[in-house]
């Protein structure tokens, strides 16, 4: 690290021990220094800023009180120090040089599964089924996250399987690797006071605890008594000052309940700091396309995740419909790539296709690999950010890109054809298309107005 950014670092450092003395004054004070120095820079991004501090009835005043509040002043330290200076100003140039000098795409984040094993028996999921026969070894597991960091990246999250049936490594990979940031998708149950200790000691790791809704709905699907499980777990990472969030996918049938105004309330109640919505994608040969929602049912979560961002303090990712934000499909390591736990390397943790395994080749070569070129080729695969994903809304892209590249089926119990996959795609996005059409369009011109008025 630069002399540069080990001075960032030394800010950050010194500025949370400042504002954790007396968050409600100093972030007032925090900001009239910041505004001395500005010299007139970002006048609209500051002036959003100094509201959300000093409205107190501005919904995201509660949640930075809420995080300086609730969150340990040293873990709140090391996550900001390893996400905003070490994934961001220190990786992302990185990255950048990169992918000019190769010509290819280079991953913001990495998806890691440690094991295809999972505590639990849920409705619909093979893991369980499938048991404890695939796994990264711990050695496998941190020659990724150091090939990672050789190029840029800082960013890790571990799925599954149920990725902490390998606490143990998890820690000790956390510990290794402390200039990074992981997560994980956990269904919850194996968090215990142990591991939130171990949480705590190295500081840079954040749960993302899968929720179906409220308690009959969780375990209708995961089993009888994993909702209080789930709500057990959150109070012993609140009682450490620890954060975590959620994770929910919405289909036809629970798209109502999960995007309720009552269960973002029930959430907030609980201490979460985000949730990220995951649209049901129809992957396997058992999937059930009736789960996909329909273009009403989409617009309806659009338009309620969108208008809860400007009332609720609760910080929310909509992994299909905020496209926008991120110029389209991130896959095929654009900004992220998922590699499974037989080391088989995919674009997308929904797209289990693959021409590369991590055991046989460097992750460059990986990203120079004739499918994560076909991606790197071809994005955006459609001008309309409503409209991003090549298996879901643009359904002859995959088979395509899978056929060019000679990319093989990499799901571990019933390999799928890419011509299979989306054929239970293409009416979904004959109908969602008119729609995304009229959503998009009213976008731009939003957008529009905004640039009118600032001019």
């Amino acid at each position: 690290m630069n002399l540069t950014n080990s001075m960032k670092k030394f800010g950050i450092e010194q500025t949370f021990k400042y504002v954790y003395k007396d968050p409600e004054t100093n972030l007032r004070k925090l900001m009239d220094w910041g505004d001395s120095f500005a010299n007139g820079s970002f006048p609209a991004q500051r002036a959003l800023i100094r509201r959300i501090i000093e409205d107190e009835n501005h919904p995201y005043h509660a949640y930075i009180l809420h995080m300086f509040n609730d969150i340990d002043v040293s873990v709140m330290t090391k996550i900001s120090e390893n996400f905003f200076i070490n994934a961001n100003l220190v990786g992302w140039p990185i990255q950048q040089e990169l992918r000019e000098k190769y010509n290819c795409n280079i991953p913001w984040a990495i998806l890691l599964d440690p094991t295809s094993a999972c505590n639990l028996h849920c409705t619909g999921c093979w893991a369980a089924e499938y048991g404890n026969k695939l796994n990264l070894s711990f050695d496998e597991l941190d020659s990724i996250i150091t090939q990672g960091k050789e190029l840029g990246v800082y960013m890790y999250l571990y799925t599954g399987g149920e990725p902490l049936v390998r606490k143990d490594d998890i820690i000790a990979l956390c510990e290794k690797h402390n200039d990074c940031v992981f997560s994980s998708f956990t269904n919850g149950t194996l968090i215990d006071e142990a591991f939130a200790d171990e949480m705590l000691r190295v500081k840079n790791f954040i749960p993302a605890i899968s929720l179906e809704g409220f308690e009959e709905a969780t375990d209708s699907r995961r089993g009888d008594g994993v909702y209080q499980k789930v709500v057990h777990a959150m109070q012993i990472l609140h009682e450490r000052k620890l954060p975590y969030g959620i994770s929910s996918c919405y289909t036809s049938v629970n798209y109502n309940s999960i995007t309720s105004e009552a269960f973002y309330d029930k959430l907030i109640e609980m201490g979460a700091y985000f949730i990220w919505y995951f649209h049901y994608m129809p992957v396997g040969n058992d999937a059930a396309p009736e789960l996909l929602p329909t273009p009403e049912q989409r617009e309806l979560v659009y338009r309620r995740i969108r208008e809860y961002r400007q009332t609720k303090p609760l910080f929310v990712m909509d992994f299909q419909n905020d496209a926008e934000y991120v110029g389209g499909c991130i896959a095929g390591g654009r900004r992220y790539l998922h590699i499974n736990a037989n080391g088989d390397v995919d674009p997308c943790a929904f797209i289990h296709y693959s021409d590369s395994n991590i055991r046989e080749k460097s992750l460059l070569d990986c990203l120079r690999s004739p499918l994560f070129m076909a991606y790197h080729d071809n994005m955006p695969f459609n001008d309309n950010m409503m409209q991003p994903c090549p298996m879901l809304e643009n359904p002859d892209e995959l088979p395509r890109m899978v056929n060019l590249s000679g990319a093989h089926s990499t799901d571990l119990q019933s390999p799928e054809t890419a011509e299979h996959l989306t054929s239970k795609t293409v009416s979904y996005a004959d109908h969602w298309e008119p729609k995304a059409e009229e959503l998009w369009a009213a976008r731009l011109e939003e957008k529009r107005r905004v640039r009118e008025a600032a001019k």
